[in-house]
């Protein structure tokens, strides 16, 4: 079974993550921010991967630190779950829809955190989130979790449509990358022999 589990406990949050990389796309996530908590879901249901987030943060000043530390033990969580990453596909792409919006993502599972967002979000805040705090938590996953990840808005005017159909996007191709290749399954993906 390729599941992890990560803790992380600061003066700023306290949060514990749980995944399986070869479940239903299973959720629950609370980690008291509202768009957030929907935004993880649709990241574990798109990718299939099976998610239990708990979070506690200092929501009084504001929403970046549980964001970002969400961000930092998904990362983690994802990187041991794939263990030494023998036998995936270890890229992923989707072109994603959702209404007026479109947005590509592609990524690698290479252990090189490397990010690009380019989803230039038109308003400030969906609801009472933080827009800038979509790239914020995408960095944190990246860096985190050792993933290079590119994602691009091609169209799009409403906010809350560009910010899910990016999280949408790479569940998508983070489900791809994290798939067993039946015709590799004790190799790794790489000419180095080591990811």
């Amino acid at each position: 079974m390729r599941t992890a589990t990560i803790t992380r406990k600061t003066a700023e949050t306290d949060i514990s993550v749980t995944v399986n990389l070869d479940g239903t796309g299973v959720y629950d996530n609370q980690t008291g921010v509202g768009f957030f908590d929907h935004m993880l879901d649709q990241l574990s249901r798109h990718a299939l991967i099976d998610m239990t987030i708990r979070a506690s943060g200092d929501l009084h000043i504001d929403d970046h630190h549980t964001v970002e530390d969400v961000g930092i033990a998904l990362g983690q969580a994802l990187s041991d779950a794939l263990g030494d990453k023998r036998g995936i596909n270890r890229y992923g792409s989707c072109h994603l829809a959702m209404d007026d919006a479109q947005v590509r993502c592609a990524l690698d599972l290479s252990a090189r955190p490397y990010l690009i967002c380019n989803l230039d979000l038109p308003f400030g805040k969906i609801g009472t989130f933080d827009t800038e705090l979509v790239r914020e938590f995408f960095q944190a996953l990246s860096t985190h979790g050792g993933i290079t990840l590119h994602i691009d808005k091609l169209h799009g005017f409403n906010a809350h449509h560009i910010a899910e159909a990016a999280f949408k996007a790479v569940a998508r191709a983070l489900r791809e990358a994290a798939e067993t290749d039946p015709r590799k399954t004790d190799a790794i993906p790489s000419t180095k022999g080591a990811l």
